[in-house]
């Protein structure tokens, strides 16, 4: 094999505070200033209201975007936000982290025909956030109904659920294994896709409708189990995310300065202060997707001269969209395509490159070249992909099938164990977007909702019905 651009010896440098206060700020500033009331009249007023408007068919939620934005026009934020939150409960996230680009604004009339999209994200921010600033929750629970529904799992699938299940006067439990709520949206976004504590604040809003007890540092499997909630509560879903972290496979790979790019933002978005976050001068990606991005970004932000994102095919091959890419090439970071890790250098137990085959396609099958090349790094970063852990439902008793590794699960996400739902990432048609799981929570919502009120009625129906025996039989009518 041929060996290029062999890393020479250096010392490893991870260390914390390489910028100062001001510029880790502005590093870490909202990436999406929101729209100032004019701008967003503006910006309204360019929508065309189109009848079968595109936008709407391309949103996951289905949110009626012509009437949230009409409404903005007409001087009715808060009604817009209504409209917004009817179809998605965390539409002020969305807001922020949605793909709009490849999703309602990449269908916009104005996109195909001018090539500059009417900014429906940033008209959903200014919504939402107008009524989340106003205080108050924009719906009324209905009439309790008696009936009780876990939901495990606090991220957006099961925020979503367990405030639809709310909504309709379910009285609904929900867990989490986490200290935190907020799940992806609260560990795994990007610091300045959400700032200020956003994800929290959500969270906080979301509850409001009351009826839902949050119950954190409780796993499924450690501190519940399935069979028990089965038994307790009249219904279950399971929104359980993503724990699992795939490997590289690649020697070396446990060195120190060689780790998950997920639990690495994690921790940043848990600290309150950047500057004591330790980052490498050289740091390395492997990935190609939001989560390689978000760490690539990041490490610059936080100081790192050198930062590259490794992929393994083309760039035109990466799940990360087109605008996340820009976004990592306009801060410094290196895209390098058609590069897959071979083994992670070290020197003294500590990372101090990586060493990558070139590859190629053929036949329509990624293969390697032979040809190596060395990347000096001292930090590396694996964001190759998550898996789905299926702790608590292990066991022969727990009866949820399992498809490609995940919960198998039909078009209302019932699973295939009588009474448990289940919806998100840890589906087998999960598609890793926040807008994508809160969908599975409401639909799997409504479904649970019509079983159990159909429940309910039948138990009506056979009460008057022995009522009306017991009634017939009574002295007086004999």
């Amino acid at each position: 094999m041929r060996r290029m651009n062999e890393a020479r010896p250096i010392r490893p440098d991870i260390g914390a505070g390489r910028l100062a206060p001001e510029a880790l700020a502005d590093n870490f500033s909202d990436i999406h200033p929101p729209l100032e009331a004019h701008e967003a009249l503006v910006e309204a007023d360019r929508c065309y209201f189109c009848y079968d408007a595109p936008c709407m068919t391309a949103c996951p939620t289905a949110i009626d975007i012509p009437l949230f934005i009409r409404k903005i026009q007409t001087g009715n934020p808060t009604g817009a936000a209504q409209t917004i939150l009817s179809s998605n409960i965390l539409g002020g996230m969305c807001a922020r982290v949605c793909p709009t680009e490849t999703l309602c604004e990449e269908v916009c009339v104005r996109e195909v025909g001018e090539g500059k999209p009417v900014k429906i994200g940033l008209l959903q921010r200014f919504a939402t956030d107008h009524l989340m600033e106003k205080g108050g929750h924009p719906f009324v629970r209905a009439e309790p109904t008696g009936k009780r529904v876990a939901v495990v799992g606090a991220g957006p699938a099961g925020l979503s659920c367990a405030h639809r299940l709310a909504l309709h006067g379910h009285e609904v439990t929900l867990y989490d294994a986490r200290e935190k709520p907020g799940g992806l949206n609260e560990y795994g976004i990007a610091a300045y896709k959400a700032t200020e504590g956003f994800a929290q604040r959500e969270v906080d809003f979301v509850l409001s409708i009351g009826g839902i007890t949050l119950e954190t540092g409780r796993a499924l499997g450690r501190d519940i189990h399935l069979a028990d909630l089965r038994r307790d509560f009249d219904a279950v879903f399971l929104g359980l995310g993503l724990a699992g972290v795939n490997a590289l496979g690649a020697e070396g790979e446990t060195s120190t300065g060689s780790a998950d790019a997920v639990a690495w933002i994690a921790d940043l978005r848990q600290t309150t202060d950047l500057a004591s976050l330790p980052v490498g001068r050289r740091v390395v990606v492997i990935g190609g997707g939001m989560t390689a991005v978000d760490a690539a970004v990041q490490a610059r932000a936080l100081g790192a001269e050198e930062v590259t994102i490794a992929y393994r095919r083309g760039q035109d091959a990466m799940n990360a969209s087109a605008y996340e890419q820009e976004i990592a090439q306009t801060r410094g970071v290196h895209i390098r395509c058609h590069l897959q890790p071979r083994r992670i250098l070290t020197q003294g137990g500590h990372v101090s490159g990586i060493e990558l085959e070139r590859t190629t396609v053929e036949d329509g099958r990624l293969v390697g070249t032979g040809e190596i090349v060395t990347i000096e790094a001292d930090q590396v970063f694996k964001a190759i992909g998550q898996s789905f852990l299926p702790d608590g439902l292990a066991s022969e008793d727990a009866g949820v099938v399992l498809e490609r590794g995940r919960i198998r699960v039909d078009a209302e996400r019932r699973s295939s164990l009588d009474r448990v739902w289940a919806g998100g990432d840890c589906i087998a048609e999960g598609e890793d977007l926040t807008v994508v799981a809160v969908e599975d929570g409401k639909v799997a919502a409504e479904s649970i909702h019509a079983v159990l009120s159909a429940q309910q009625g039948l138990g009506a129906r056979i009460a008057d019905a022995v009522s009306g025996a017991v009634e017939a039989l009574s002295p007086g009518r004999m």
